[in-house]
């Protein structure tokens, strides 16, 4: 299996543990609690059918909650009414026909030559000309980052909500008006954020910590499972990139403390901008050392 599947692989494999995990934690509570949905709501509330503990615990319902676009589990999902055909085949041109199409010949067309070039000035440590690449390497990454998410969040989200009804739409917020990094990570994915927030932050928090120790645990966890998904299929685990993301922290309090408005606002872009190519031709001139420099 080559890196993209592995990836791809993985990345399967961990959205099925969120889900089962969220799945287990939500019916413990309603065990527990001894009836109805008194758990925390994730997922919004309209058009919600009554389903009550133990009546969700079908084959069903546990499937319906494995396909849809959300890692919190409910007894019962928001449903929207009916299928919109017109908006389900823009969503399907859209992810299908336009922006994968879009992103495969940009990454090769674009990145990969540029990457490929950039291997000679690390071998070298030519400083000058390893700033210049990064640069240059940082427009065609923000692009297809940005492609990217629209194609995920909003193309094949919808599409997968569409077909199952699924009433939640509120994939991402208003991100890009970020004016601090603490708001960005709460509003690109929001999925991600409220299976964090429901079933790792308010847990610490009713275990006696602190709200700074549940943020920076969340950041950490957050830092160990996006270098999980890469050093795997690399087969290789690079200090460097946890400590990258995990000095997201400290960037946060520096933001938040210092910065305010459109200074905050613009360093969120920055970090977004400069911070991803680095990580980015970090590990491919690792990945390149260990595996072709070699044997040579």
């Amino acid at each position: 299996m080559g890196g993209v599947g592995a990836v791809f692989a993985l990345a399967i494999y961990t959205i099925l543990f969120l889900k089962l995990f969220s799945f287990h934690d939500v019916n413990k509570w309603c065990r527990e609690g001894g009836a109805v949905a008194a758990t925390p709501k994730a997922n919004g509330e309209l058009g919600r059918n009554g389903v009550t503990y133990p009546e969700n615990l079908t084959y069903r319902n546990l499937y319906y909650f494995l396909v849809a676009p959300t890692l919190c589990y409910e007894l019962s999902f928001p449903r929207s009414p009916r299928v919109r055909k017109r908006f389900l085949l823009r969503r399907l041109f859209e992810s299908g026909l336009f922006f994968l199409q879009l992103l495969v010949g940009l990454i090769q067309q674009w990145m990969v030559p540029t990457i490929q070039n950039s291997m000679k000035p690390f071998r070298d440590m030519d400083y000058s000309r390893i700033i210049e690449r990064l640069l240059k390497l940082a427009v065609p990454n923000h692009l297809i980052w940005l492609i990217f998410f629209y194609w995920f969040f909003h193309s094949c989200l919808n599409v997968v909500a569409e077909l199952l009804q699924f009433g939640d739409r509120e994939f991402y917020r208003d991100w890009w008006n970020s004016e601090s990094v603490t708001y960005f990570w709460q509003n690109w994915n929001i999925p991600v954020h409220k299976w964090c927030l429901r079933h790792f932050y308010k847990p610490l928090l009713r275990w006696g910590a602190s709200k700074w120790v549940a943020q920076a645990a969340v950041f950490l966890a957050s830092a160990f499972f996006h270098e999980y998904l890469v050093s795997v299929p690399l087969r290789m685990f690079r200090l460097w990139a946890f400590m990258g993301m995990a000095a997201q922290i400290p960037l946060a309090w520096f933001v938040s403390k210092f910065l305010r408005g459109n200074y905050g606002n613009a360093a969120v872009w920055m970090s977004l901008i400069i911070g991803q190519p680095i990580a980015v031709l970090m590990y491919v001139h690792d990945y390149y050392v260990l595996n072709y420099e070699g044997h040579q």
